[in-house]
């Protein structure tokens, strides 16, 4: 978490979604390339965006769609704290609080051994 944060401290991802009319989910295409992930949806047409691997992945997700529907900055950082990759498993995005510093966001990954 950065000063930014500390100062204006992240709404609540329920009520970012009902104020702005965000869904709860969205579908996602993710095609791999030779510069990383692309993702799009049908749901939100125009929206392109990528990243280098699922874990920067979700961030970018976030803020896309932050911008997307005209989230302010000072309001949010993120929406969704998971991105199910089918098949493949899951992103998180967490709160870590470390004793001597501010809190930071974490993003893991976890991957199905099922595949």
């Amino acid at each position: 978490m950065n000063l930014f944060r500390l100062l204006f401290p992240q709404k609540d991802p329920q009520y970012i979604k009902h104020t702005y009319k965000i869904p709860d989910t969205i579908s996602w295409k993710i095609v791999l390339n030779n510069k990383g992930l692309v993702a799009t949806s049908e749901e939100l047409p125009g929206l392109v965006t990528n990243a280098n691997d699922p874990e920067e992945l979700l961030e970018i997700i976030n803020d896309a769609v932050l911008e997307y529907f005209d989230v302010p900055k000072i309001e949010s950082d993120y929406i969704f704290d998971k991105l199910n990759i089918q098949g493949q498993g899951t992103v998180l995005l967490r709160q870590v609080k470390n004793k001597n510093s501010m809190p930071r966001l974490l993003v893991t990954t976890s991957r199905n051994n099922n595949v």
